[in-house]
C-alpha cells in the first residue's frame, strides 16, 4: 500500500469518526463516507472490502480514545479500588460523551467478526479491569465479577443517556450510581 493509499484509508476512517460523532451509527454508510471524503462511492471497497471492516476500523479509533482516557486513572493510587473507580468513571464519561462511537464499539456483529481485529482491541480493557478486580477481591473469580461490573457500567451508560436513571434516582450526577455498582461488585472496603 502506497503512502497515498494509507492516507486515503486513514481519511476514510477519519470521516467515519466525524460522521458517527455528528450523526450516529445509522449515518455510517459506505456511500456517505465516500462522499464526505471526496472519493467515488466505490473507493472505500479498495481499502475495506466489506462495510463491516470499515466500521471496525472506525470502532478501533474509539477504543484507542477510550484507552487514552482511562490511562490516567491507573496512576491515581496504588490501591485497586480508587483506580477501578477512576477507570469506571472515565469509561462512563466516554460513553456519555460519545454515544454513537460507544454504540459502534460494542456492536455484536463487529466484535464477532473474526477478521476485524476488534475483539483484540476491546479485550485489553476488560483484562485491565479484571486485574484490578482481582487485586480488590482476590477470593473472587475476577473475570466473572468484571463481566458483571462491565454489564452494570453498560447499563448505567445506556440508562443515563435515556435520562431514565436521573428520573428514577433524582440524581443529576452518576457518581452515586457508580459507587453503588462498585460496592455491589467489590463489597465494602476492608471487607476482604
Amino acid at each position: 500500500m502506497t503512502e497515498s493509499d494509507t492516507g486515503l484509508r486513514a481519511r476514510l476512517v477519519d470521516v467515519g469518526v466525524q460522521l458517527v460523532a455528528a450523526e450516529g451509527v445509522q449515518a455510517l454508510t459506505l456511500r456517505e463516507i465516500a462522499r464526505r471524503a471526496g472519493v467515488s462511492h466505490g473507493a472505500p471497497r479498495r481499502y475495506f472490502p466489506t462495510h463491516r471492516e470499515l466500521l471496525s476500523a472506525i470502532a478501533r479509533r474509539g477504543f484507542t480514545e477510550l484507552n487514552e482516557r482511562v490511562r490516567p486513572a491507573l496512576v491515581v493510587d496504588a490501591d485497586p479500588r480508587p483506580r477501578l473507580r477512576e477507570l469506571a468513571r472515565a469509561y462512563l464519561e466516554f460513553a456519555l460523551d460519545n454515544p454513537g462511537m460507544y454504540e459502534l464499539m460494542f456492536r455484536h456483529d463487529l466484535l464477532e467478526s473474526g477478521n476485524s481485529g476488534l475483539r483484540e482491541t476491546s479485550l485489553p480493557l476488560f483484562a485491565l479491569m479484571a486485574d484490578l478486580v482481582g487485586e480488590a477481591r482476590p477470593e473472587a473469580d475476577a473475570r466473572l465479577v468484571t463481566g458483571a461490573l462491565w454489564a452494570n457500567l453498560h447499563g448505567i451508560a445506556q440508562l443515563w443517556r435515556w435520562n431514565s436513571l436521573q428520573l428514577a434516582s433524582g440524581d443529576e450526577d452518576f457518581s452515586l450510581l457508580l459507587d453503588a455498582a462498585l460496592l455491589a461488585h467489590l463489597g465494602p472496603e476492608g471487607g476482604r
